[in-house]
């Protein structure tokens, strides 16, 4: 190949790559929440080299979204403004909230503290904006106004021992509490067909109670709380786990019922879930001192990442399959 072939190639790949770039849409942001969670399932299961390399691949997605995000708020504001409106775009703040987490784990604490403040920020703008274009007959993209929210009562209950700071997990007892309204809020707005139908997002409404049980299992953990506090969280948070594998089950039986294996961004939708059911298990059975716990939350963090795995192949096969990929 001659020099001016060469140049021409390289320049038309750069050229698709920063057109795929600019065609991200906010769904995308969920595959960074798939990504950040498994990480963390595997940094609690033992495997820490596999948890730094997911680690390292959400961090990379995150920052190439932030990047986006930012171009669009100052160089396309009405672009970013029809994105503000839409449920997926919570998954800013919750993608935020999760690498923030695993970040915190690893022991870079101001990163982490960084991230939750930025996630603070975020969170009172969007969630208005989001809120206010609440329908009816809604996808399971409804339930990231819960993830997003409980997303900080996570972070700040992770980051509260490990500065310490006995007052964030005060805040995460407060955001743990909004969160828990806000799925009740958002229950009425979710069309249950889309369990049956959904491309992949429907599995939030699962998703949303295990982030609920994980910043639950934090809270337990914390030492602010003792005699009927404590046992309160406890069996909330025991409850909730509960809840989240009767969905877990639900969601799949019509999985296998009604398969739907092609390719779509909302799929990275179905491994969060899974992925943070498996982390709340594993955290639930060390705070709540249910050893039990642990086998199902190693089967079940390996269940999801498998589904991670698939979801990658899918997204390869879409982007050699269209040349561009949807979404992500």
């Amino acid at each position: 190949m001659s020099e001016g072939g060469g140049r021409t190639a390289l320049d038309a790949a750069r050229r698709g790559v920063l057109g795929w770039w600019q065609g991200l849409t906010p769904a995308s942001g969920s595959a960074v929440m798939a990504t950040g969670i498994v990480s963390v399932g595997l940094h609690l299961a033992g495997h820490e080299t596999l948890s730094r390399m997911a680690l390292a691949l959400a961090v990379l997605a995150w920052a190439a979204l932030a990047a986006l995000f930012a171009r669009r708020l100052l160089r396309d504001r009405s672009r970013w403004a029809r994105d503000a409106d839409t449920p997926a775009a919570l998954t800013a703040v919750a993608a935020t909230t999760v690498i923030g987490t695993r970040l915190s784990l690893l022991g870079p604490q101001p990163v982490a503290v960084v991230l939750l403040v930025l996630a603070v920020v975020l969170w009172p703008a969007l969630m208005v904006s989001v809120v206010r274009h609440w329908g009816r007959h809604m996808p399971g993209a409804v339930f990231l106004s819960c993830v997003a929210t409980q997303g900080i009562a996570v972070l700040a209950a992770t980051l509260a021992p490990a500065l310490p700071a006995a007052w964030l997990a005060y805040a995460a007892l407060v955001f743990f509490c909004l969160g828990l309204v806000l799925y009740a809020a958002c229950l009425p707005h979710f069309d249950l067909g889309h369990v049956r139908a959904g491309a992949g997002d429907q599995w939030v409404a699962g998703g949303a109670l295990a982030i609920s049980a994980l910043a639950g299992a934090k809270l337990v953990a914390a030492p602010q709380w003792h005699g009927g506090p404590h046992q309160v969280l406890r069996i909330a948070t025991l409850v909730l786990l509960a809840l989240v594998a009767l969905w877990y089950a639900v969601l799949l039986v019509s999985e296998v019922r009604h398969p739907r294996p092609r390719y779509d961004v909302r799929r990275w939708a179905t491994v969060f879930p899974m992925g943070m059911t498996a982390v709340a298990t594993l955290t639930t059975s060390t705070a709540a001192q249910l050893s039990w716990l642990r086998g199902p939350g190693q089967v079940l963090l390996w269940v999801a990442v498998a589904a991670w795995l698939l979801t990658c192949a899918g997204l390869l096969g879409s982007v050699r399959g269209r040349g561009t990929a949807p979404g992500v």
